[in-house]
């Protein structure tokens, strides 16, 4: 008996390993369909996928020789690099959790997220190591590695190995670890924006899930060229873009930052094919003065998302780039993050729609009791898909109430079409009430946006004591416009029921942002808890 449950259990390891599809496989799988096709470059540095391979399998090995084991929790802070496309293989490959942060927050919030996801490995360019030392407290951190040093391995980081002295001698050979599709990948710490982050938890079955439906509808390929310059640790850049990337093995280009000269320079001398930016980078391109200069031809497939794009805005972008198609992604960190896209051919068609639910998502719109809406009628946009986390780490309790009656809660509102077309009316948080009347920011600055002068603008709430909430524009002018409030009130009431026209405009050279590009709107309404004096 005992013999044949040994053989069963040997068979059922076989067919689990022969079966597997994780974030490591995939790698693995287009390394043995193209060795030699061009993979990734960085700063001057150009693999193929046989030699990005070799780098992951070489890093996992530092890693288990340091013994590191399946299901650690380790964070890694960088701004983009090659490293980080390395060791965001290697982890998975031995089955790590790879935990990717943003280096913009304060040793507070990074302490936070330390003790909350119980971390026990650092990796880290060595600008961002020292925040992580003080931030660690009583936490026990076994290992701590290095990416891209630049020349400050001193003293003061003397417990930190650098990846490239940790994989010197390491075998290339393939890491087969004991890993299962479900099991836990990444721990992704949502931006926090009404509490404390959240911890989303991604498995590789989740992930490779939402990699195939950003493949499909993205109508991504081995021939795409693709530009990476957002922040590689938020997941929009990480898992519609660059995983999907390598999935499909195409050839990515990894930007230290969403600079729009270097940007504009790198589409022109790589013939870049792809690139995602949201709004607020996209209009950054449209402005710089290179725009007109670079031979921008190539650019074929352009993607947006991580806000709403201004409806002027993507007119504008396809009358001064014919040759490119645009797409709309829209999701949220908690479902890897794509659910819905929005074709090129119905850019226009369906101008300012989010789109219809992607390959591997069902979604609908439902009211305050769960129940789903008719068409046309406003409610909270919701899931069902294998994109969705497992789960916020330890919080049961959110977990619970962002999946009650099955579906995951997005927080968003918005309205479906006949034809299943959904458009965004706007996060609940950005309802502003006013007089006891709601108004969606996202109308206002779409009004706001047709004005010639405007090149930005930000509609937020101020507290008021007569209509609870006053509409609040804040606008960055193009160069040399002339605006003033009075232009932009009497803009809005000619074009819009007088309530929802702003009470007050205040105008600034730049608007908040994080790493990604999206507009801080909770940092706004910090900065203006009151009427803007004039």
């Amino acid at each position: 008996m005992n013999t044949e449950a040994n053989v069963q259990d040997g068979l059922n390891e076989m067919l689990k390993r022969a079966r597997r599809n994780t974030l490591g496989d995939l790698l693995a799988r287009t390394r043995d369909r193209t060795p030699d096709k061009f993979a990734v470059t960085y700063d001057g540095q150009r693999l193929n996928y046989a030699e990005l391979d070799n780098l992951v399998n070489q890093t996992a090995r530092a890693f288990l020789a340091d013994g590191m084991e399946k299901n650690d929790m380790v964070v890694v802070m960088s701004k983009n690099s090659l490293d980080f496309v390395v060791v965001n293989f290697a982890l998975a490959r031995i089955g790590a959790v790879m935990i990717p942060i943003n280096y913009m927050l304060s040793v507070e919030d990074v302490r936070y997220i330390l003790e909350h996801a119980e971390v026990n490995g650092f990796i880290a360019s060595d600008e961002f190591a020292v925040v992580l030392d003080h931030s660690a407290g009583r936490l026990e951190i076994k290992h701590r590695y290095l990416m891209d040093v630049l020349g400050r391995y001193d003293g003061e980081l003397s417990s930190w190995v650098p990846l490239s002295l940790a994989r010197e001698g390491k075998s290339a050979a393939f890491v087969d670890a004991d890993i299962e599709d479900d099991d836990l990948a990444h721990v992704l710490y949502t931006s926090g924006t009404e509490s404390r982050p959240k911890g989303v938890m991604l498995s590789h079955k989740s992930i490779i899930s939402e990699y195939v439906s950003s493949i499909v509808d993205g109508r991504m390929s081995s021939d795409d060229v693709a530009i990476h310059a957002l922040p590689l640790y938020h997941s929009a850049q990480l898992h519609v873009f660059l995983g999907p990337s390598v999935y499909v093995g195409s050839s990515g280009i990894i930007l230290g930052a969403a600079n729009p000269e270097v940007i504009l320079k790198t589409i022109e001398e790589e013939g870049a094919t792809q690139l995602f930016a949201p709004p607020t980078v996209w209009i950054a391109l449209l402005r710089h003065p290179d725009f007109d200069k670079r031979n921008l031809s190539t650019l074929e497939k352009c993607y947006y998302g991580a806000a709403i794009m201004p409806r002027e805005i993507l007119k504008e972008l396809a009358e001064r780039l014919p040759n490119a198609r645009f797409w709309n992604f829209y999701g949220q960190t908690e479902v890897a993050p794509l659910a819905t896209a929005l074709q090129p051919e119905d850019q226009l068609r369906k101008l300012g729609s989010a789109g219809v639910a992607t390959l591997n998502v069902q979604t609908k719109i439902v009211d305050d009791q769960d129940y789903e809406v008719e068409r046309g009628e406003i409610g909270e946009i919701v899931h069902r898909t294998p994109h969705a986390m497992k789960g916020y780490l330890h919080d049961p309790e959110k977990t619970a109430e962002a999946f009650r009656g099955g579906w995951f809660h997005s927080g968003d509102l918005g309205v479906m079409d006949e034809e299943g077309y959904i458009t965004i009316i706007d996060r609940k948080k950005d309802m502003i009430n006013t007089g006891g009347v709601n108004v969606s920011s996202r109308e206002v600055e779409e009004t706001i946006y047709q004005m010639d002068g405007v090149s930005e603008v930000a509609v937020i709430s101020i507290p008021d004591a007569y209509w609870i909430e006053a509409v609040t524009a804040i606008i960055v002018p193009k160069e040399g416009a002339s605006l003033t409030e009075k232009d932009v009130i009497e803009f809005c009431q000619a074009r819009l029921s007088k309530f929802k026209a702003p009470k007050h405009v205040d105008f600034a050279k730049e608007l908040p942002k994080n790493p990604s590009g999206k507009v801080l709107k909770r940092a706004l309404r910090d900065q203006y808890e009151e009427i803007p004096k004039k």
